[in-house]
């Protein structure tokens, strides 16, 4: 008698795809300015600073080319931080100017999720805009102009 199966068939991505992942729900509609401040010579810095390299992406930043990106690089031992000013909209909805995070003990992956979670979720929703349609498409749904057989006329 052998033991049943139980898990997972195949391992997961790792990493990088975990961060990959993450990275793609990424929305800065609701950001008007974002802030990384950090000390270079620190001991846990190097997840910010990747963090800061990811949202500078050009996918990241097409979400909203508003949006501006600064570093600040201070040397006097503060801990990294992240700021992440909001725009109007985005703050009455969360009742907040602002959204910090304190980024010393945290990876990138964990600084992608809560950025998704807390500022990707305040990004106002998408505006449906009407499609323009072709000449083409106009005729196949009937309605286009001189699309259709022209009548011949009987003497």
């Amino acid at each position: 008698m052998s033991v049943p199966f139980s898990g997972a068939l195949r391992r997961s991505g790792g990493i990088v795809s975990a961060i990959g992942k993450q990275l793609k729900s990424v929305n800065l509609k609701g950001v008007k300015r974002i802030t990384v401040q950090f000390d270079p010579f620190a001991e846990n810095v190097k997840s910010t600073r990747e963090f800061l390299f990811l949202l500078s992406t050009p996918k990241v930043a097409l979400t909203n080319p508003k949006c501006v990106i600064k570093s600040e690089i201070v040397c006097d031992r503060q801990s990294a931080s992240i700021k992440f000013a909001l725009i109007d909209s985005a703050q009455e909805q969360a009742k907040v100017k602002e959204i910090r995070f304190n980024s010393d003990n945290i990876n990138t992956l964990e600084l992608l999720q809560l950025c998704n979670r807390h500022v990707s979720s305040l990004a106002p929703p998408e505006e449906i805009t009407n499609k323009v349609l072709t000449k083409a498409e106009k005729q196949k749904l009937g309605g286009g102009a001189g699309g259709g057989k022209k009548a011949t006329k009987k003497k």
